[in-house]
């Protein structure tokens, strides 16, 4: 398609196994290997899968029980983070030579808004093109490229044909989306396409089709937002960074996770990187909040104040951990989506400190800081906070080893 529709000019430019494809570049001999990285040790939980591993059914959010268990010679390796957002800089420096228009979502993906560039640089289609060229060539790495006139249809499409895709939407979005099936609807996991199943909707057509007022009825008001999504609608902008009130990290897993212990490994995580990230920006939080959403399109969120302004991981956690166990508290497993939020950011100099302060009394920030540059030298999973699996289902790993394998006609999404 050489002449796109003039409101095709969204991009979403996602990294292909952004994480498992730095280590197999930067050490040769992982090539063509399965490689996984995270899920090392008895507890740990998979962060990425090279595509090599991902034919074993192992994926991202797994338990490394399990993603061994599924791939018993994959190479696991430890989480390098420090790495993975050097590469993230370089890429996203990229996107800057292209448009101011950009959104990043995580380290390895981004929207990107090229309206009015043509002149400069060409069609969106071109720019695509000399974006996924560039990264290439800067960073031995590939990205996939998906275009559309907004931002639901452009993820889409970059996920489309994975790795290395390149997926322009076509004029006609309801024929386009008409046979997808319904799992291909963003936050829609396992029991949101059983349910969806049980009113007879399996692909996007059928949800174009159903009559909103019955689907609203059987699902909720989440029922208007799929609806609108399987007519290829999204009004979002895509919204350049600015300094923010809050901070925040979640992570929509491919597949639901069942398992307690499963989302406060992620929530654990989550919680270091906010916390890592107040301190790099030279802020505190106030508050703290967590967001789990169902399998069935439930969410939820709890917050709560911290004792004090803070920056500091381990009083994050002792707050995290609570709000956590009462959201699963409520049936909302297995989950599809847990996210950590630290609230109401203030800089330092506009709190009253007092005796007990973080700024003032140094020693807890000191301790991050120290597993920060072990983590960054040795790898994320060098050094663990016992906190992390405290009240934790503590016979969970052993009982893990004596589960069968992945049932038939399991597979993962990229």
């Amino acid at each position: 398609m050489e002449n796109l529709p003039p409101t095709w000019n969204i991009l979403h430019v996602d990294m292909d196994a952004f994480y498992a494809s730095i280590e197999q570049r930067d050490n040769p001999s992982l090539a063509g290997k399965p490689v996984v990285v995270g899920g090392g040790s008895g507890r740990g939980v998979v962060a990425a899968a090279s595509y090599e591993a991902r034919k074993f059914g192992v994926h991202s959010a797994m338990s490394g029980v399990v993603a061994r268990r599924r791939c018993p010679h994959a190479i696991f390796l430890p989480v390098r983070m420090d790495a993975y957002r050097v590469e993230a800089q370089r890429i996203r420096a990229i996107f800057y030579e292209f448009t101011p228009l950009v959104e990043p979502l995580s380290l390895d993906e981004a929207y990107l808004d090229v309206r009015g560039t043509q002149h400069l640089f060409g069609s969106p289609l071109e720019v695509g093109r000399k974006i996924q060229q560039q990264i290439l060539d800067q960073t031995k790495l590939q990205a996939s490229v998906g275009i559309g006139p907004n931002k639901w249809i452009a993820k889409l499409c970059s996920d489309l044909q994975k790795p290395k895709g390149f997926v322009v939407a076509p004029e006609n979005l309801e024929a386009f989306l008409d046979p997808l099936p319904v799992r291909r609807l963003w936050g829609v996991g396992e029991r949101g396409v059983a349910r969806l199943a049980s009113l007879g909707l399996r692909t996007l057509g059928d949800l174009q089709r159903f009559p909103e007022g019955p689907l609203v009825k059987a699902l909720g008001s989440h029922a208007r937002e799929l609806r609108a999504m399987a007519l290829g609608q999204d009004e979002r902008a895509v919204t350049p960074f600015r300094q923010a009130k809050s901070l925040g990290s979640e992570t929509t897993f491919t597949r639901d996770i069942d398992e307690p212990w499963v989302l406060a490994a992620w929530a654990m995580e989550q919680t270091e990187e906010v916390a890592e990230g107040l301190r790099a920006r030279g802020l505190l939080a106030l508050g703290v909040e967590v967001k789990l959403r169902s399998g069935d399109f439930r969410t939820r969120s709890k917050q709560c104040k911290l004792a004090r302004p803070s920056q500091v991981t381990s009083e994050f956690w002792q707050r995290v951990r609570g709000l956590l166990e009462d959201l699963c508290g409520q049936g909302l497993l297995p989950a599809r989506l847990v996210g950590v939020t630290a609230i109401d950011l203030v800089k330092p100099n506009e709190i009253q400190p007092d005796l007990f302060d973080t700024i003032k009394n140094p020693a807890p920030a000191r301790l991050d800081q120290a597993l920060d540059a072990i983590r960054a030298r040795f790898g994320g999973e060098a050094v663990s906070r016992g906190s992390v699996w405290h009240r934790r289902l503590e016979d969970k790993a052993e009982q893990e080893t004596s589960e069968d394998g992945p049932g038939p006609g399991e597979s993962t999404q990229d």
